[in-house]
């Protein structure tokens, strides 16, 4: 009888996975409410899905450049308006997606799924007027942090920062469900070292001393295996939501620091 509860555990947290590890909420303010001279934008994806996302201007005239953020696992695009507020106000245009069943949009979340909607993110600001390839980033928050890599790998942008990203999500996985064969279990794999080894984009990697979700030694080793030019951000005692790595100021400091560096290297 014991196996048999074992085996119908396991087969319930087979079938659900994908509710254990995507947690969207659906309800968004109006863009232009939260963020003044935002707009509220759609593009289409390859599998034919309409996804709503949030184009944040920079608030000056010039563009230093465009940030694409990719949102961690929970929430929506709102949960993102300091980072796109703080962003824009150091003159860089903004992009906030938001995944297939994410903050309002149809579909259901999945590693293929995430992977075409990036593409597709990329896709439109290639059709907006004065975009600027040479001064695009992306920007990918833990699970977001894969989803760029994963872009990146095949649309290299021209500087990635990756903030609390782990290894791999059955790496991930094990440190949180020990108990239970992860590898074996996940459908969506995220293999973020292995991902990382063959992008020489320059990198900057940003993680909390205290980070609860995603340990830093994970962090660490991305960027060690990272084989371009990089750059590594521990903001020490902060957790994995606490505002310092979301939007806070050294945060803030150090990523446009960073950006700046690139893009005028770039020209």
């Amino acid at each position: 009888m014991l196996v048999l509860a074992a085996l119908a555990a396991f087969g319930l947290i087979w079938i659900s996975q994908r509710r254990l590890i995507y947690f969207p909420t659906q309800a968004v303010p109006d863009a232009a409410t939260v963020l003044p001279g935002s707009e509220e934008v759609t593009y289409p994806t390859e599998d034919g899905l309409s996804l709503a996302a949030w184009f944040v201007p920079a608030a000056r005239e010039e563009s230093s450049g465009t940030v694409v953020v990719f949102n961690g696992n929970a929430g929506n695009r709102a949960d993102r308006t300091p980072l796109a507020e703080a962003l824009a106000g150091r003159g860089y245009a903004v992009l906030l997606v938001d995944y297939r069943g994410y903050g309002g949009n149809p579909g259901r979340p999945s590693e293929e799924g995430l992977a075409a909607d990036a593409r597709a993110a990329v896709a439109y600001l290639r059709t907006r007027s004065g975009f600027d390839s040479d001064r695009l980033a992306y920007f990918g928050e833990s699970l977001g942090a894969a989803v760029a890599l994963g872009l990146a790998a095949h649309q290299a942008p021209a500087a990635l920062v990756l903030r609390s990203p782990f290894t791999s999500l059955p790496d991930i996985g094990s440190t949180h469900y020990p108990f239970l064969p992860v590898s074996l279990l996940l459908w969506d794999r995220y293999p973020n070292l292995e991902t990382i080894a063959g992008i020489d984009i320059p990198v900057m990697i940003v993680g909390g001393s205290a980070d609860s979700i995603v340990p830093i030694r994970q962090s660490r080793k991305l960027y060690e295996a990272s084989p371009g030019p990089k750059r590594l951000l521990v903001i020490e005692g902060a957790d994995h939501n606490d505002f310092a790595l979301t939007a806070g100021d050294r945060l803030i400091d150090e990523v446009v620091a960073f950006l700046d560096e690139v893009f005028s290297s770039n020209g």
